[in-house]
């Protein structure tokens, strides 16, 4: 099986912090949304991967993946998609790579609790046409849903309905055979003008082929918003065990904390859970809970909480809540009494009274 992740698409819903960086490669916990699906395939077995680039951040995925492609375990090859045509205009463009094998494809903005190992398995055993996770979501217009007959065969799939048949939305991990190919060659464009990967699905089902649906046992986010992000970072780094490597000198820690090599925290309390990454100094503030402070970054006589501070970042003085800094922004100055909640692209200074 090879597995296809896609990194296109321009992640309008994240502005400003797309403008200058891939949706997939914002961090959560420290850690590139896209590494967490990567490591999902491996841990499945799936080592050879396709990742879908676009023009616009074609060449940052490429140098991601590839920095990170050793230490997870995978060969990476990279397929240009030319414009954002849909999931199975992707997909069509992968052809080539896929080369009639089974496939997982897996979208690169995607977290899904416990991977796709046990869906690999599954699809293995059964050797399904094709097989889908699903997920119940409180606002399936804003997915593709699918509509289930008494059996639990898929019966129809729906991109983004006005009126859901239900509320199981396809979550962004798909698993196919050869005959995808037919179905993506046969499909028409949609109404918004892109290929649907529902179409292509459904195409297989209205053709008699075999197509399996399985429930995500646990959580599924798609990061698609700010609001997504932060609570795809609730949910992992709940998860994380602390570790300290840095050094620790007159402060507090409660929780699970860690603290990356050659950070120093000084008169400070961690609340986790915390990931704080690697030379990073910490003086006079609070960080946490569910705080993430990246590589580099300089935080003083500040608090930080349910945030991203992404890597080369400064927080002087003010109190951030609910907030996602891109790299090397700063806040300095006298900031507001209170916290305050905010959004900012890379290299963004805010000079407060």
């Amino acid at each position: 099986m090879k597995g296809l992740v896609l990194a296109g698409g321009t992640g309008s819903r994240l502005r400003p912090i797309t403008y200058s960086m891939a949706k997939q490669l914002v961090p959560v916990a420290n850690k590139p949304i896209i590494e967490y699906g990567l490591e999902d395939l491996v841990a499945a077995g799936v080592t050879e991967v396709g990742i879908v680039i676009s023009p616009q951040t074609g060449d940052d995925i490429r140098t991601a993946v590839r920095s990170c492609s050793d230490r997870i375990g995978f060969n990476p090859t990279f397929v240009l998609q030319d414009e954002p045509l849909g999931l199975a205009h992707a997909l069509k463009t992968a052809l080539p790579f896929v080369d009639g094998d089974d496939c997982l494809m897996y979208l690169g903005d995607n977290l899904v609790k416990g991977g796709v190992a046990d869906v690999v398995r599954d699809f293995e055993t059964h050797h399904p046409n094709c097989q889908i996770m699903l997920s119940p979501v409180d606002n399936p217009s804003s997915f593709g849903v699918a509509d289930l007959a008494e059996d639990g065969s898929i019966r129809h799939l729906v991109e983004k309905p006005a009126v859901p048949p239900s509320n199981l939305a396809l979550v962004g991990v798909y698993l196919f055979d050869g005959t995808i190919s037919e179905a993506v060659e046969s499909i028409e464009p949609s109404a918004r003008g892109e290929l649907e990967i529902t179409d292509a699905i459904q195409y297989l089902v209205d053709h008699g082929r075999t197509v399996r649906a399985s429930i995500v046992s646990g959580w599924w986010k798609d990061t698609g918003t700010k609001d997504d992000l932060l609570a795809a970072q609730h949910l992992v780094i709940g998860e994380l065990d602390g570790k300290i490597e840095g050094e620790v000198i007159d402060s507090e820690v409660r929780g699970e904390v860690r603290v990356g090599r050659g950070s120093r925290i000084v008169d400070s309390r961690l609340v986790g859970p915390v990931v704080i990454g690697e030379d990073v100094q910490v003086t006079r503030s609070t960080i946490g809970p569910e705080a993430s402070i990246g590589d580099g970054s300089d935080i003083a006589d500040a608090a930080v909480e349910a945030s991203i501070v992404m890597d080369g970042s400064t927080v002087l003085g003010w109190k951030i809540r609910s907030s996602i800094l891109g790299h090397n922004t700063k806040l300095h100055g006298a900031g507001p009494a209170g916290f305050v909640e905010m959004t900012l692209g890379e290299q963004s200074e805010v000079l407060g009274d």
